[in-house]
């Protein structure tokens, strides 16, 4: 029960669920059209009532570079999965220029079960004439556009001038 402890005893604070728990994924927006009469549909009865319209996980969900030295270019790998039950599409916004992110990956369709690897390339680079004491933080939110919602990465970087 989530209102006692392993003790037995009565919890003082409430326990909060992880979003995949709650049947919900965090940083995503649905989408308007949901049937794309193009897209690889399954029709098989056992799948006739899922009700189920998530269809990409990314791992990490977010990233974060951490402290990173001025002029320099770094890169980390998002896997981005398929779990639902049809082969689908999609297509990232890329970042504007100014915050020296870029997304690289190969389009096409993933198939169910299947994943894609996103390279995720920053090139740390300080912006304005403020005087921040040498360390200013990049924060972006890059899209990804799928048949059925659009997803949201959280990237994060300090840079060190």
């Amino acid at each position: 029960s989530l209102m006692v402890d392993v003790t037995g005893q009565k919890r003082k604070e409430k326990v909060i669920l992880p979003s995949y728990f709650q049947g919900k994924k965090p940083n995503t927006i649905p989408n308007k059209k949901i049937e794309d009469p193009a897209s690889g549909k399954v029709s098989t009865s056992s799948l006739a009532t899922r009700q189920d319209l998530t269809n990409f996980h990314l791992i990490p969900p977010r990233v974060t570079f951490g402290v990173l030295k001025e002029g320099c270019t770094y890169a980390t790998t998002v896997i981005m999965k398929n779990v639902g039950v049809n082969f689908s599409r999609f297509r990232v916004k890329q970042p504007p220029p100014h915050t020296g992110l870029r997304v690289m990956y190969k389009p096409g369709p993933v198939a169910a079960g299947l994943q894609v690897e996103l390279e995720i390339e920053i090139f740390a680079m300080l912006i304005g004439d403020k005087d921040t004491g040498g360390l200013e933080e990049v924060s972006h939110d890059i899209e990804i556009l799928t048949e059925i919602e659009t997803l949201l990465l959280p990237v994060k970087a300090n840079i060190l001038s």
